[in-house]
């Protein structure tokens, strides 16, 4: 039985026979019977599901999910529609209102971006609750490099937004000259203000899919 659902399956899908995999698996297992972990279970690979790997036109690299109760259903910085908007995401509301004029919305639920071609990837793809970065190390890592150098691989063009050192880390795959990579500090409250605020990222893709004859991204979030 497949573990993803579309094309994705075919280009990443040997990693789970891999003994990496296999270890992290029995970890995931013993996790999510003992602990509270997040996202859950079945919205693990939610981003790959919700982004099919033709579709993918930007990907926007995560960390790891969020690690409060009820926010985290797979997609990077995306929660659920009835949970309060992260400090995070309320940054990039604030640089989409000053880069395109989009007033924010009142919810943080980001499954029309991808729909639309944008892949919202964390690093990891499991934390337990209450602890960021608890299951960093596990070997997410490995299978998330695999969808990168995938991505990478594409004769299409595709845009990478590396927010932060650990997304900067990932961009260090994206190798072909064809794909756009933009980079800024994470928009956390911490680093927000040291140049993220200001790199106006969505009028940029926009401009750059126009020009590669690919559909802009709308990324008004009704």
């Amino acid at each position: 039985m497949s573990v993803l659902h579309n094309s994705w399956n075919d280009l990443v899908g040997e990693e789970f026979n891999k003994p990496y995999y296999l270890k992290l698996r029995e970890v995931l297992k013993d996790e999510y019977s003992n602990q509270t972990v997040y996202p859950p279970m079945h919205d693990l690979f939610n981003a790959l599901h919700f982004t099919d790997y033709p579709d993918v036109k930007v990907v926007i690299i995560g960390q790891d999910p969020y690690h409060g109760p009820g926010q985290a259903h797979g997609l990077s910085f995306s929660v659920q529609p009835d949970v309060k908007v992260p400090p995070s995401l309320k940054n990039i509301y604030k640089e989409l209102q000053t880069d395109l004029g989009i007033t924010p919305p009142t919810h943080g639920y980001l499954e029309p971006w991808a729909k639309q071609g944008v892949l919202m990837l964390n690093t990891a793809l499991s934390v337990r609750k209450g602890e960021p970065g608890s299951h960093r190390g596990l070997g997410w890592e490995h299978f998330t490099n695999k969808v990168i150098d995938c991505l990478n691989e594409r004769e299409e063009p595709v845009c990478f937004l590396l927010w932060g050192r650990h997304a900067g880390e990932k961009g260090e795959r994206v190798t072909n000259s064809r794909h756009l990579i933009l980079t800024a500090p994470h928009p956390s409250p911490f680093s927000a203000y040291k140049g993220f605020f200001g790199s106006r990222p969505f009028s940029t893709i926009n401009t750059w899919l126009t020009e590669q004859g690919m559909e802009p991204i709308q990324w008004e979030l009704t």
